[in-house]
């Protein structure tokens, strides 16, 4: 089969990482072992970390193997496992096929570049395996659409990590939102400042010891290694991501989506913004994208708007309804209505389910085989307008879209960026 660092965790000190192993393993050994599931971990480096301590830190989870292209984090790795679980045998790989062909692994989760994040969930379902992948969804609209596809066909379960959804703040601003309470919303607001970092013009080199850059690559158009495109810094290459635009948006944009469940795709986008000078970047040094959605103007801006409450929130969703709005991010909101402030509006029920945990509900729906709560029929249709505000950027001009064929309207340049292009021998399944 052909196809197939964000920011750094703190470890835990030795002596709590001793405590907490002693507990782990008594609670481990309540669960029976054909009850545990088997993981491996593909992407070690960075966010990674979080899915160390997330999967293996579960008494239901055995964490088997780990992946990565660079031998230091996939042994830090692995050391790191067999410390937490000196009882679970842990196997390091250097290519993720080797981890997807193991058949004492059900699920796999990934915290790679996000070049390869279409890749490896595709490669995961075709294998039978259950996935847990980083934001964001894919690069590409058809790499969306084919892993929509592959995971109904194979019938898998699949979580995006859009952490900040599990959270009670998150909850409680949809439950308002839906209550109707703020009136028929008509323009919302969502913003994230940031644009790309200044990356000096360093020469092109042979990659360090212990990385397998072409492996690095994989799908992504050759190149030769440089310090700058690499790790953390991937994520402002166009080759391989869409900078802190395409890094954010699910995270903001997943509590309009969830709030108005029934909105669709736009109809129109219209992107301004600039093209980064005098660094490596190439992603935008900013990008405000205008989405015109069915009776709804979905604004994103890279400076926080110039509404009332969402001063000093550096990233934020604005409701704006015929009877008030409502600001929020991560972990606070704000409502104004009537001329006043408040948090919350205590006559709206509080009616829906809350998540056990963003990690925990993706291991429960392995077991159940239920839909996670960001299922990927659902990130898909969150993450199509960042895909497409993108590509308005890059060709700076208006497009109009046609979601039921999946293409811009008469637009073959526009449509051309809609694919991966993937690097031979690796190909995008049909």
């Amino acid at each position: 089969m052909e196809q197939i660092r964000r920011r750094d965790f703190i470890r835990t000190g030795g002596a709590a990482l001793g405590a907490a192993a002693i507990g782990l393993s008594r609670a481990r050994r309540a669960v029976a072992a054909n009850d545990r599931i088997g993981m491996g971990i593909i992407g070690v480096g960075g966010m990674g970390n979080g899915h160390i301590s997330w999967f293996g830190g579960m008494p239901d989870v055995e964490v088997v193997a780990v992946c990565d292209v660079d031998q230091g984090h996939r042994d830090a790795a692995v050391q790191r496992l067999t410390d937490m679980r000196p009882e679970v045998k842990v196997q390091g790989y250097r290519d993720f096929r080797e981890v997807l062909a193991r058949d004492d692994i059900q699920a796999v989760s990934y915290a790679t570049p996000d070049h390869w994040h279409a890749p490896i969930a595709m490669a995961a379902f075709e294998a039978g395996k259950d996935a847990y992948g980083e934001k964001p969804l894919s690069r590409t609209v058809r790499e969306a659409d084919a892993m929509a596809a592959l995971r109904k066909r194979h019938g898998r379960v699949f979580q995006l990590g859009t952490q900040i959804h599990e959270g009670e703040n998150y909850h409680r601003t949809v439950e308002i939102i839906r209550s109707g309470v703020l009136g028929k919303i008509h323009t919302v607001r969502v913003w994230k400042n940031g644009g790309v970092p200044q990356l000096d013009f360093v020469p092109d080199q042979d990659p360090p010891p212990g990385l397998d850059w072409e492996m690095w690559l994989g799908p992504a158009p050759w190149r030769q290694y440089n310090p700058n495109r690499c790790f953390f810094n991937f994520r402002y290459f166009w080759d391989y991501s869409g900078g802190t635009y395409a890094d954010f948006w699910c995270h903001i944009s997943d509590i309009v989506f969830w709030a108005l469940e029934d909105l669709g795709a736009p109809k129109t986008i219209a992107a301004r913004g600039e093209v980064p000078t005098n660094t490596m970047a190439e992603t935008p040094a900013w990008i405000d994208v205008d989405f015109e959605f069915d009776d709804l103007m979905y604004h994103w801006t890279t400076a926080t708007p110039d509404v009332p409450g969402a001063a000093g929130r550096g990233i934020g969703a604005c409701f704006e309804g015929k009877n008030g709005s409502l600001v929020v991010d991560y972990g606070s909101r704000v409502i104004l209505m009537d001329g006043k402030e408040m948090d919350d509006i205590p006559d709206v029920p509080r009616d829906l389910p809350r998540s056990p945990g963003h990690q925990r509900n993706f291991i429960d729906c392995v077991r159940s085989r239920e839909l996670t709560e960001s299922n990927l029929d659902y990130v898909r249709r969150m993450t199509t307008p960042m895909y497409l505000g993108a590509i308005s950027f890059r060709l700076g001009r208006r497009l109009t879209w046609d979601d039921r064929k999946r293409e811009f309207v008469d637009d073959v340049a526009a449509n051309s960026l809609l694919s991966p292009g993937y690097r031979a021998p690796w190909v995008l399944p049909a």
